[in-house]
């Protein structure tokens, strides 16, 4: 149960950003992979490109959950782990349409 977090910088454009979620999904043949959205560099506000909004959004249209951090400044990177723990325990969790092999069901 591997939890990842795509990251782009408020002030450039992250257009690439949707190509990587693609790859990611790709990769693990899992439509619902666990996922943190996250917009870094908030301290640099004036620079700022990509609202928001527009990491909401698009966070939304994901099902996952959205952050904006600045690792220079420490502004939200305790939190941003601690969201990693805890997608990561509930992610661990099973479904109960879930199989762990082709003779059982999680129920």
């Amino acid at each position: 149960n591997q939890k990842s977090f795509l990251e782009y910088s408020i002030g450039l454009f992250y257009q690439d950003i949707k190509p990587m979620r693609d790859q990611i999904v790709r990769v693990k043949r899992y439509e619902k992979v666990p996922l943190i959205l996250v917009g870094n560099k908030v301290d640099l506000e004036s620079e700022r490109e990509v609202l928001s909004a527009e990491g909401r959004a698009l966070a939304q249209e994901w099902g996952c959950p959205f952050m904006e951090t600045s690792a220079k400044s420490k502004t939200m990177v305790d939190e941003l782990f601690a969201e990693i723990v805890r997608q990561m325990n509930y992610a661990s969790l099973p479904e109960k349409q879930d199989q762990c092999c082709t003779t059982c069901i999680v129920q």
